[in-house]
């Protein structure tokens, strides 16, 4: 396993993050044999959100914690504040809402990284600031962060924490893959664009790259010529991207590995700190995508794969 650093934490963070979007009670004893055999991997943080399965996910995940009583050894990473049918969410009572409800799903008195699932730009950010750090002193989180926050957004946010010292964003969990997508898969997504790399890179701030390896595109289910998949088709099928695939394929070849292994690779070796989420449904799927933490590309190869060089 690889780790790295998440400010507010106080141990490595695994690179390698688990995501836990179709765990459920109804099936906790796959989640718990998922769970057993990453930790035995060297895995430590778990990814959830009030959202996943309508709270089942955030059951089950509390559930394993509690039978092996593992917490204290578990990064846990929470995520709340989604919009709804009647828009955003993103304010002070209805973080409050979503972490208390989260915690209790959870089993736990505290998050270790709680990040807003999604902004609400029209909010001013200061708030937002404001009452992550009252949830932080309180001992609710370790630390927060933003999903699908643009780096406009994270940096007001962050300029805000400095002027009033307060503690500001810990990291962000925006849309990053070695392909990139068409459209934005859900409502309100962000994607990391090459100028968002830049701003990553200069500030090194830490990115937890959710779809990490696009849906699958770089498992060699999907073909240019059978676009028989609708979703697949509207958010990954691309020129560029099959051309990313191509080049995946033929440095998988090269290096004696798979290209969902470089896809992953990919992702972890950037210039700035980063984490890969990952939704494998087998303990197969867990192996054949931990297998990429071992390859290590060189920056030439990075740009050479996103069609840079």
């Amino acid at each position: 396993m690889k780790y790295g650093h998440v400010a507010g934490i106080d141990r490595p963070v695994a690179r390698m993050v688990m995501g836990s979007m179709f765990y459920s009670l109804q099936n906790i004893d796959l989640c718990c044999s998922m769970l057993d055999d990453y930790v035995s991997l060297g895995g430590n943080c778990i990814d959830t959100a009030a959202i996943y399965y309508g709270g089942e996910s955030e059951k089950a995940v509390g559930e394993w914690m509690r039978q092996r009583e593992v917490r204290d050894q578990i990064i846990l990473i929470a995520k709340g504040a989604h919009h709804d049918a009647h828009g955003p969410r993103v304010n002070p009572t209805e973080i409050e809402r979503d972490l208390t409800h989260s915690l209790e799903r959870l089993q736990t008195d505290y998050a270790d990284v709680y990040i807003l699932h999604r902004d609400d730009p029209g909010y001013p950010v200061g708030e937002i600031v404001e009452c992550l750090n009252e949830h932080l002193r309180a001992g609710r989180i370790r630390a927060f962060g933003g999903s699908n926050w643009t780096v406009e957004r994270l940096q007001a946010a962050n300029d805000y924490a400095r002027e009033h010292r307060l503690v500001g964003f810990a990291a962000s969990s925006p849309n990053f893959s070695l392909a990139i997508p068409n459209v934005p898969r859900w409502p309100g997504c962000v994607s990391v664009s090459s100028s968002d790399r830049d701003w990553y890179t200069r500030e090194q701030f830490p990115l937890f790259a959710w779809s990490s390896q696009a849906s699958g595109f770089f498992s060699g289910k999907f073909r240019e010529d059978a676009p028989d998949n609708p979703e697949m088709t509207r958010v990954w099928y691309s020129k560029d991207n099959f051309d990313r695939l191509r080049r995946a394929n033929e440095l998988a070849v090269k290096r004696g590995v798979t290209a969902i292994e470089v896809a992953f690779a990919y992702v972890l070796c950037q210039p700035f700190p980063t984490f890969a989420l990952v939704g494998p449904h087998s303990i197969e799927e867990t192996h054949s995508t931990a297998s990429g933490l071992e390859l290590d590309l060189a920056p030439q190869e990075v740009a050479w794969l996103n069609l840079e060089a």
